[in-house]
């Protein structure tokens, strides 16, 4: 793929008009944590609010009646988006180019889930996931519409991209769900509220953004050369669905509809502190690296000091999971959902294991080097379904939920593997960006855990003096976790400290001096480009 390699004329740390490309990463981050941090305080009350009204056995089947959808939805980007973000130079027709391709794949892709609707119903032996299936294939066709709006806007480093349609989309979901669940609407009122939620995204992403088809010329040509780019990233979200696909069978198919419930409610709590990772830092990575891709030194300094960063919040997160999240998930979700708590903690390595490839792979792609994503996609399929039907047979659920921990660590190593080589950087400068914070969220978690089990005994109380407890224990595990991080890793741990007072100096010094050039550098990303 030809592309324009962004370098910096100025000064290392300035690009495109004066700007601070630093200044940029960090306006998105702040401003996608305190997205993130409503965003998932509202997921984890409509998913509470959820787990009450509705049973494991009805969630299963809405995980199996769109298991056909999730696993299409990777053949409508196709690689493209990232394509559009990477490249450099003029891109009215490449964007031109995206919008009419993502759109045909949307269009195509409905059609396909459609048909496929039946094959459900006869996978999981159930009439209801067959037109599960058939009924949400139209979300394809919205999805479609966003790629180019979300592109043009990682571009920009926008911070509206963050605090609008992150919430908006969340809002829509929840309030959706959970009123028609309250009504009565069973399985029904989770996939009412997953139209509600895409077509929230479509409409919120289309008013943040000035970029309208009809600006380029689309052409075969570029589209060939973008998919030649995105090919891999591509299979790599086919291995993943792949990999969603299996979970979804062996445990709907091979254990019961209860057990897929308590699987994907355990995988989807796991998932937050591993959105928390990929949303505050990978998201603003990708366009960042790709900005730096002529500039090696600059790229060792950002990886390296990326890596750290993600590992730091990433142990912390992985930690609490082991300490506390059967607890509570069982005390705030209710007793039916036990299992969903202890999936939960065997799923804790996905925060490090995912920490170690959002970073890896966004150097990857920013370095035009997306075939060696080839060998991540191969790993993590075989080895995800190997271990998924090996543990399964042997410890059931609680075998899928290890399988998952184990299958991100390792894929997280082999991405750090094809990573390093592009970055010049070493294992021994890995291993000391990323150690450091692992024992020190080991104390935490074995303190947390004893305070918990031996002490607090969180799981035998009633709800309200439950959750006291489990706040008490997590407010331990974060004391612990910061003194021994100042021990194990003093530099990080005076900067995670200084994150608070940063953020509050900032704001003080916008509002008392509005035009001040220092203060309008970080300022909104400006216009999407193209």
């Amino acid at each position: 793929m030809t592309t324009t390699t962004r370098t910096d004329a100025a000064s290392p740390d300035e690009v495109g008009g004066g700007r601070s490309l630093r200044g940029r990463i960090g306006r998105v981050a702040v401003a996608s944590a305190f997205a993130l941090v409503f965003g998932e305080v509202l997921t984890l009350v409509q998913t509470i609010a959820l787990a009450r009204l509705l049973s494991p056995a009805e969630v299963g089947i809405f995980v199996s009646g769109t298991v056909i959808t999730s696993f299409l939805g990777e053949f409508v980007e196709g690689g493209l988006r990232a394509g559009l973000v990477q490249r450099g130079g003029d891109i009215r027709d490449a964007a031109e180019t995206v919008f009419w391709a993502t759109l045909g794949g949307g269009v195509l892709m409905s059609l396909a889930a459609l048909a496929a609707a039946p094959v459900v119903g006869l996978v999981f032996d159930s009439t209801t996931a067959g037109v599960i299936a058939a009924v949400t294939s139209g979300t394809l066709l919205i999805f479609s519409v966003t790629n180019v709006p979300e592109s043009m806007l990682q571009r920009a480093f926008s911070v509206k991209r963050r605090l609008i349609v992150g919430p908006s989309v969340a809002i829509a979901y929840a309030v959706v769900a959970v009123s028609l669940a309250a009504l009565g609407f069973g399985v029904w009122s989770l996939v009412v509220g997953m139209y509600a939620s895409f077509v929230a995204w479509a409409v919120s992403i289309w008013a943040i953004t000035d970029w309208r088809p009809g600006r380029g010329t689309a052409s075969v040509a570029l589209w060939r050369e973008l998919a030649r780019y995105g090919f891999p990233l591509v299979l790599g979200g086919i291995g993943a669905r792949v990999q969603n696909a299996m979970e979804t069978v062996v445990v709907g198919r091979g254990l019961t509809q209860f057990a897929l419930g308590n699987f994907r409610y355990g995988q989807r709590i796991s998932q937050m502190p591993v959105r928390a990772i990929i949303e505050i830092g990978a998201v603003s990575l990708f366009p960042a690296f790709s900005q730096m891709a002529g500039d090696r030194d600059r790229m060792r300094a950002a990886y390296l000091r990326a890596l750290r960063w993600v590992t730091v919040g990433a142990a912390a997160l992985s930690g609490l999971m082991i300490a506390l999240g059967t607890p509570a998930v069982t005390v705030v979700f209710g007793e039916p959902w036990h299992a969903a708590g202890v999936a939960v903690s065997l799923m804790a390595g996905l925060g490090v294991g995912k920490a170690l490839i959002s970073v890896g792979e966004e150097v990857i792609k920013a370095c035009d080097r997306t075939p060696l994503l080839n060998w991540y996609t191969a790993v993590e399929v075989l080895l995800g379904v190997g271990a998924l039907v090996l543990l399964v047979s042997q410890f059931q659920l609680a075998g899928a939920a290890l399988s998952l921990s184990v299958t991100a660590i390792v894929v997280g190593l082999v991405v750090t593997g094809l990573a390093i080589p592009l970055v010049g950087v070493r294992w021994a400068d890995v291993a000391r960006a990323v150690v450091p914070p692992l024992p020190a969220a080991g104390a935490a978690t074995a303190v947390a855990w004893v305070l918990d089990r031996h002490l607090l005994d969180s799981a035998d109380r009633a709800l309200l003096p439950a959750v006291v407890c489990l706040t008490g224990a997590g407010a331990v595990f974060g004391l612990v976790y910061l003194v021994a991080l100042a021990v194990c890793a003093p530099s990080s741990a005076r900067s995670l400290l200084g994150v608070p007072v940063a953020i509050v100096r900032r704001s003080v010094r916008t509002t008392s001096r509005p035009d001040d050039p220092a203060v309008a550098e970080d300022g909104d990303g400006g216009a999407p480009r193209g």
